[in-house]
């Protein structure tokens, strides 16, 4: 590789790493940019990863969230009962 491709190769790292501190790492991945410049097996499959972890965090927080709500609902104190 010559000097001038590592200096493409770094502009483009410090790039992903500028996004994620500059939009926050959930729209850097999700919205952002899917980052095509960067040809990094790993790193796409950490990306996509990161993306299904956040979907499950998100659904299972939503999840919990309901169920409490039904536990409430179904209180025998709640005012409805």
């Amino acid at each position: 590789m010559t000097l001038d491709e590592l200096d493409d190769e770094l502009d483009k790292w410090e790039n992903v790493k500028s996004s994620i501190n500059e939009e926050g790492i959930e729209y850097c991945f999700r919205s952002y940019s899917d980052f095509e410049e960067i040809d990094d097996k790993e790193f796409h499959l950490k990306r996509e990863r990161l993306i299904e972890l956040m979907t499950e965090m998100e659904e299972y927080v939503q999840q919990k969230i309901t169920e409490v709500e039904d536990k409430i609902c179904e209180h025998p104190e709640h005012p409805w009962n």
